[in-house]
């Protein structure tokens, strides 16, 4: 007998923070994939240690957010016993692994990203959620410089790689757009001292972009309209597939313990 999914709260603090550890997790599993499968074997282990920092960011999150919620879940039952329209991580999150150039261009506008996010929150008015931060701060630094030394090299290397990075690129794009989003949560956080509005790193995310995809040789796609709204709740199709094989182990044998 499988164990029922769990309903979280929405208020808006719970709803902020899980959008932020949602996003670590689920791009952790999308890193994880690589394990044994990367182009050299020190790719191999650094996208599998940095899937893991992103489970260690989850966690403490995801344990600050069943504390807040007052439910009584823990971390394991937030990550693995929630329904899909209870995540909310942004769709760019759970698209499928792709090629190394695809993972290298998505991980490096998620560090960037995530780095921009990590040093405001170390201001948090939450005192446990400025810990984190200022622990995943220094982890986000270190995959926004991996990543964006693979950009270069990738970009500016064989007439293969500058395609592939290319074609990544164009691919990806639109799903940043869900990186700056605001709505009533964010006001919310804001108003609270809890965290930033996403819309607020835009500026300095593009900056960052710039610089190291002109390094690399790549032209910026096109802007795009599209906005995905996997903060909502609503994701591609590949998050039901990715939570099966992700919750599999809690939901067949519930309350399991090493």
């Amino acid at each position: 007998m499988s164990t029922p999914s769990i309903h979280v709260g929405d208020s808006a603090s719970v709803r902020y923070l899980l959008r932020l550890a949602d996003s670590c997790l689920i791009l952790s599993q999308r890193l994880g994939e690589w394990c044994g499968h990367g182009p050299i074997l020190e790719e191999d282990l650094a996208l599998t240690n940095m899937a893991l920092d992103l489970v260690g960011q989850a966690r403490g999150l995801l344990t600050r957010v069943g504390q807040l919620d007052g439910k009584g879940h823990d971390e394991d039952q937030l990550a693995f016993l929630r329904e899909e329209r209870h995540y909310y991580n942004p769709v760019l999150m759970e698209l499928p692994r792709g090629d190394f150039a695809f993972t290298q261009v998505r991980n490096f506008a998620v560090a960037t990203w995530l780095e921009l996010l990590w040093q405001r929150l170390q201001t948090s008015s939450d005192a446990e959620v400025a810990a984190i931060a200022a622990k995943a701060v220094k982890e986000a630094r270190y995959q926004q410089q991996h990543a964006a030394d693979w950009v270069v090299r990738l970009g500016d290397g064989t007439a293969e790689s500058k395609a592939r990075m290319e074609a990544a690129l164009a691919s990806l794009w639109p799903f940043f757009n869900e990186l700056f989003v605001d709505d009533a949560i964010d006001a919310a956080a804001v108003q609270s001292g809890l965290g930033p509005a996403w819309s607020e790193l835009k500026a300095e995310w593009q900056q960052a972009m710039t610089a190291v995809l002109d390094e690399a040789g790549l032209a910026q796609p096109k802007p795009s309209a599209y906005v995905s709204a996997g903060r909502q709740g609503v994701h591609s199709e590949h998050m039901g597939h990715m939570l099966a094989e992700m919750q599999y182990l809690q939901r067949a044998y519930p309350g399991g313990v090493w």
